[in-house]
């Protein structure tokens, strides 16, 4: 648990969200907007900078336009195939050069990625928010633990290894995969864990951030950050596996943003943002915590834990156990 030391040094923190495009299931690619956008925070000295819901290398926009649930579609075969090849591998060292401007720039990130699990074989993806601490270390991978609707046809489902905290000055700092946001039990593992500050990431919508944003904040009594993409028809590129399937039935707009910040009372610090591409920044105190912990706080004086308690499963799961 951190150490509390009550100076503005440790109590501020200057967060930025990055609210961006990805190149479009192109890895290599969206890896070097990230890297630019991590630079970009540092210079305007961020110390974390947040990055939405599989950004790297995209969310899997093409299932609803191009009937994503017949069976045995060639389709659908050579899209999801190209799709693991641009996902991210963090045991081959995938994720180097982000965690290097890490350390350079000693700025924490949170990022949204696909992986391609080398302990699940390495074929099947995970939706999967990676926190990376100031040092260029990666503490915690959480895969996504129930993919939402049309995302189970290309995304499998994680476990609870990564629903961990870290130390960020004097904050505690967790974070969710979209839906996930929806769901009582994670949340409160998080909260239990001393979470006072959560980051939410999401494909890119204020239909998803307006409300849930602003009610874990008040639930937890923690600051909350939400953090979407962007992505316009204009986005796919034009190698992508049966582009004209895909745009036949596209909407301008598939992610709009909505990025936003909440405080632990509940209103607003910074509402949602639409449409606007960029960092998007604001410093935060966290004495505003323990402001408001004083008349509520979920797991601690307002918690009957000898009347109801969550047991917790952290173990990374594997298809087989090796022993040498």
């Amino acid at each position: 648990m951190t150490k509390i030391i009550d100076t503005p040094e440790q109590n501020h923190l200057k967060i930025a969200m990055a609210q961006i495009a990805p190149v479009w299931l192109n890895k290599s690619a969206t890896i070097d907007r990230i890297k630019e956008y991590i630079i970009k925070a540092a210079k305007d000295n961020c110390e974390l900078v947040v990055f939405g819901e599989a950004l790297l290398p995209g969310y899997p926009f093409w299932i609803s336009m191009t009937d994503g649930a017949q069976f045995d579609s060639k389709v659908q075969k050579e899209i999801h195939a190209h799709y693991v090849k641009n996902s991210v591998q963090i045991e081959a060292g995938e994720l180097d050069d982000i965690c290097a401007l890490a350390k350079q720039h000693k700025i924490a990130i949170y990022l949204g990625l696909m992986e391609r699990a080398q302990n699940r074989g390495g074929h099947s993806i995970y939706c999967s928010l990676a926190y990376i601490d100031n040092q260029g270390e990666i503490k915690s991978v959480h895969r996504k633990l129930q993919p939402t609707y049309e995302e189970r046809l290309t995304w499998a489902p994680g476990d609870g290894n990564g629903l961990q905290v870290h130390d960020l000055k004097n904050f505690s700092v967790g974070g969710l995969n979209c839906w996930e946001n929806w769901m009582p039990l994670p949340r409160a593992t998080l909260y239990g864990l001393g979470e006072n500050l959560h980051i939410a990431v999401w494909p890119g919508s204020d239909y998803n951030t307006a409300d849930i944003t602003r009610f874990i904040a008040r639930e937890s009594r923690s600051f909350v950050v939400s953090v979407s993409s962007l992505m316009s028809k204009t986005d796919f590129p034009e190698d992508t596996p049966h582009l004209n399937a895909i745009l036949e039935n596209c909407p301008d707009t598939l992610a709009n943003g909505g990025s936003c910040i909440a405080g632990p009372d509940g209103e607003w610090i910074l509402p949602p943002v639409i449409d606007k591409e960029g960092l998007i920044t604001t410093t935060i105190d966290f004495t505003r915590v323990l402001e408001e912990r004083q008349n509520f706080d979920p797991v601690g004086h307002y918690s009957r834990p000898d009347v109801t308690k969550l047991s917790v499963n952290r173990e990374r799961q594997s298809t087989i156990e090796i022993k040498d």
